[in-house]
């Protein structure tokens, strides 16, 4: 899915996440952009972890959340404090940071989608 939003530069041209300017877009350090995909902080800091597909997905996701969650949230930003603080009733209140760091980021996508549909959460 194509990423569409003040976010879609996050994303180089090569598929790489830019943890150095996502982070400093969301205000974090990138121990807490690593926390907040469920990453190691060698994950974001070490150039071979940094490319591993699976470190990228779990970056992409979190990128794909936070567009997603944006044009309701009003900002990038209160989209991320949506992603990190609220409660998900459908996922037992955890929030979409829990799930993607226990590797169920498709399960957030799908909920996201289900609410844009005007379903229930």
């Amino acid at each position: 899915m194509a990423v569409a939003s003040i976010l879609a530069d996050m994303i180089q041209p090569d598929g790489i996440v830019a943890t150095d300017r996502l982070a400093d877009h969301l205000h974090l350090t990138k121990t807490e952009l690593a926390q907040a995909a469920g990453l190691s902080r060698d994950a974001v800091s070490k150039s071979a972890r940094l490319h591993s597909r699976n470190t990228q997905a779990r970056l992409r996701d979190l990128v794909e959340i936070i567009n997603r969650v944006q044009p309701w949230a009003g900002s990038v930003q209160q989209a991320f404090a949506w992603y990190r603080s609220q409660p998900l009733p459908s996922f037992g209140d955890q929030t979409a940071e829990d799930l993607v760091r226990e590797g169920r980021a498709d399960a957030v996508k799908r909920h996201l989608s289900r609410l844009a549909l005007g379903g229930f959460a």
